[in-house]
């Protein structure tokens, strides 16, 4: 009985109209060229996914909890590029990687305090910290990726489950399960909706929407270093510049997947399905043979149109409920 709710509600969203989307999209690439759909070619989309979904996650979060991250990119290929240090120092993979998550960590949080503390423009005080995270990560590789020679951690991507599902794209689907659980079926999530939606409500129901941006803030640090960490681990390298675009990336499959650039709503399946729409329509562009500077302008005026999309949305959804408050006054 619940499963059929479920899928009743399923099919009545937002999210069913991203799924036909989706299989139009891989329909008319398939049909331009076949093998769009070729073996090596999916693994490709997923492997390019796993990166945008896990900060996208991040991003999501942050997005429905009334902020914005434009560091994202900076944080992780700065966290990667000191993994890849600590790597080359001898360190084993697994501590190498942990003090990259904390490092991760700290750089959401420097970013929380002018965001909370200082009351700094988030937009304008993020898109300033990219640069200083990028300059960090020029000073330690002098403009040349640092290459990764420790086999155990190329494994760490490079592994296959079932010989086809790339380890990248699977550990993706566990993040996005245990972030879908924690905003679904906690208090901690209930107040991520709450503080982005209405945060004097939220000061008044006991929250604090500060404290709450600041662990999200955090959060999108350490998933996107690990989101970095991951593709030095497929690259064999660590590079300041892997990651230059995937800030922008996360915040287009957020707003694709249904996330309210004004907070206050979202899904995780909602992420996961723009996330999937992107990278497939990127990707089919690219397999058709459209240059990848048409590819950029492309990609750009689908955040357009996805931000443009959630502004009437949100004014939609704002004249429903005041019209809903008006008639209960009357």
């Amino acid at each position: 009985m619940e499963i059929t709710r479920s899928l009743k509600r399923f099919s009545k969203s937002k999210s069913m109209s991203l799924a036909i989307v989706i299989i139009i999209v891989v329909a008319l690439f398939y049909v331009i060229n076949p093998n769009y759909l070729s073996v090596d070619n999916v693994r490709g989309i997923m492997n390019s996914m796993s990166l945008t979904g896990i900060i996208g996650v991040g991003t999501a979060l942050l997005l429905m909890g009334g902020g914005i991250d434009l560091a994202a990119g900076a944080e992780g290929c700065f966290g990667a590029i000191v993994v890849a240090v600590l790597l080359g120092a001898g360190l084993p993979w697994p501590i190498a990687l942990l003090i990259g998550l904390v490092i991760g960590m700290c750089t959401g949080l420097i970013n929380s305090f002018f965001a909370n503390k200082l009351n700094f423009m988030p937009f304008i005080s993020t898109l300033g910290m990219a640069s200083v995270y990028t300059g960090f990560a020029l000073l330690l590789t002098m403009s040349v990726p640092i290459p990764i020679s420790n086999e155990s951690f190329w494994t760490l991507a490079e592994y296959s489950v079932f010989g086809f599902f790339p380890m990248s794209f699977v550990i993706m689907i566990c993040i996005m399960v245990i972030y879908a659980f924690v905003l679904n079926k906690t208090r901690f999530g209930r107040s991520i909706l709450m503080c982005g939606g209405n945060s004097s409500a939220a000061r008044l129901a006991g929250l604090s929407p500060k404290k709450t941006t600041t662990i999200l803030y955090m959060n999108i640090g350490m998933l996107s270093v690990f989101a970095g960490t991951l593709l030095a681990s497929r690259m064999h390298s660590a590079s300041h510049e892997a990651l230059s675009s995937s800030a922008i990336d996360a915040i287009t499959a957020a707003v694709l997947g249904g996330v309210s650039f004004m907070g206050g709503s979202g899904s995780i399946l909602g992420l996961f399905l723009g996330a999937l729409l992107l990278n497939a329509f990127s990707n089919g562009l690219v397999v058709i043979g459209m240059t990848p500077y048409w590819a950029l302008v492309m990609q750009g005026l689908v955040l357009i149109i996805a931000l443009s999309l959630d502004y009437y949305n949100t004014k939609a959804r704002d004249a429903s409920l005041k019209k809903a408050r008006l008639s209960e006054t009357i």
